[in-house]
């Protein structure tokens, strides 16, 4: 879709993200041949090398983002969570960087089980491990040291408590060079398979407002104290049981879930990447931004819920989206398109906004019941099920309410 609505395209290399997407390199040639003055690298991985960056500079070029020097500091999450612990936010008990197994097992030991394995450069869930026994340390610092290393050409790993009942919050940001730092309030992205996102909304549901100010204050600290400068977000590990939260990492990047702090701002964050990486001042303080309403997205993937949300490339027979007010869909997809098995597998995102949470409810169930897709296999039945769930409507979302649900659903599936 994007390349049948531009003016101009440029074959950037073949479909193997290394060789295409991931080469920063095949990038700057194609912005370079078509004397483009700005490069916006999206939302995915490529929006944190610092490498682009920096041949964005050296090229005369405006990187649409953070600074390579950010982009590496916070990149680094070993680093990320020394600059935390220097700005008194919260983190996790955990560890510096771990060479083996037995190294591994070792700390586990002293810091508690469970823990996650995590990977040190990067984070999207790739290279993330649980390990609930000792005796799972061998295999999972394999598994988590190769994911990595194919993900982010590093397999440094370290380690940090695992927090079973545990909510994922993180905090929008924007930042210009004139060491102005706002937030648009918080996100709640705690419904995830594989330690990646399926629903966000915002504002995050069932949380003080002293505790969500706290969160806030700690993001725009941690911003402010590295001079943060464009789109970021800042994310919390929030223990459901103790009501305290931890640091988790930064993204130095606008995220897929942006649209729903869009929509209970009106705030357009893609408009003010661009104009401050024109060198303009933030155009609003922090006691403009006023929050309204209640957004949800639901990203809409070519997988199949029930089976472990296998992947479900092909050609799409029909295309059917929901249509009307404060119902929006960002997707690249159309009647014919076929879903390739080389990159993720979204379809779309489907977001809504309500005046308040339990309306944005109503009307993400009636877009999803609109919304038909033929050909291939999608999560819309799984994320129906969800938004017609007791948990979900009562707020009561956690990361591991997903992996409760999938055998709910089988069960009434079978019935």
């Amino acid at each position: 879709m994007p390349a049948r609505l531009a003016n101009r395209t440029i074959c950037i290399g073949p479909a193997s993200a290394s060789e295409s997407y991931l080469n920063y390199k095949a990038t700057i040639t194609a912005a370079l041949g078509t004397g483009a003055d700005a490069v916006h690298p999206g939302y995915g991985f490529l929006a944190e090398s610092p490498e682009l960056a920096e041949a964005c500079a050296a090229e005369g070029i405006t990187f649409v983002g953070p600074s390579a020097e950010q982009i590496r500091l916070m990149g680094n999450k070993l680093q990320a969570r020394m600059l935390a612990r220097e700005c008194e936010v919260p983190v996790l008990p955990g560890s510096e960087k771990v060479h083996t197994y037995e190294e591994a097992a070792v700390l586990a030991e002293q810091i508690g089980l469970p823990v996650m394995l995590k990977a040190a450069a990067g984070g999207g869930g790739r290279g993330m491990k649980i390990v609930n026994d000792y005796k799972e340390m061998r295999q999972m610092f394999a598994a988590a040291s190769a994911e990595a290393r194919t993900a982010f050409g590093d397999d440094t790993l370290y380690l940090e408590r695992f927090i079973p009942n545990a909510r994922h919050i993180e905090v929008q940001l924007l930042g210009d060079r004139f060491d102005n730092v706002i937030h648009l309030g918080e996100r709640d992205c705690s419904l995830q398979r594989r330690h990646q996102k399926v629903i966000e909304e915002a504002p995050a549901p069932n949380i003080s407002d002293a505790r969500r100010a706290e969160i806030h204050h700690a993001a725009v600290t941690l911003a402010r104290n590295i001079h943060y400068e464009n789109a970021g977000t800042v994310e919390f590990i929030f223990d459901q049981d103790a009501q305290t939260f931890y640091f988790l990492e930064m993204n130095t990047r606008i995220q897929v879930e942006h649209p729903v702090s869009e929509m209970i701002t009106g705030i357009d964050l893609v408009q003010e990447q661009l104009r401050i990486a024109g060198g303009e001042a933030l155009r609003f303080s922090q006691a403009d931004v006023k929050i309204r309403g209640h957004s949800i997205e639901c990203r809409i993937t070519a997988e199949l819920a029930t089976e472990g949300f296998r992947p479900s490339p092909g050609r799409i027979a029909s295309w059917c989206p929901p249509q009307g007010p404060n119902i929006r869909l960002d997707t690249h997809c159309y009647v014919g398109y076929t879903v390739p098995m080389f990159y993720d597998s979204m379809l779309g995102k489907l977001i809504v906004y309500g005046i308040d949470r339990a309306e944005a409810i109503e009307r993400m169930r009636r877009a999803l019941d609109q919304f038909s897709v033929t050909g291939i296999d999608t999560t819309l039945p799984f994320l129906r099920f969800v938004m017609g769930h007791p948990e979900f409507a009562a707020g009561k979302v956690t990361t591991h309410l997903i992996g409760d649900l999938i055998p709910q659903m089988l069960s009434q599936n079978a019935a």
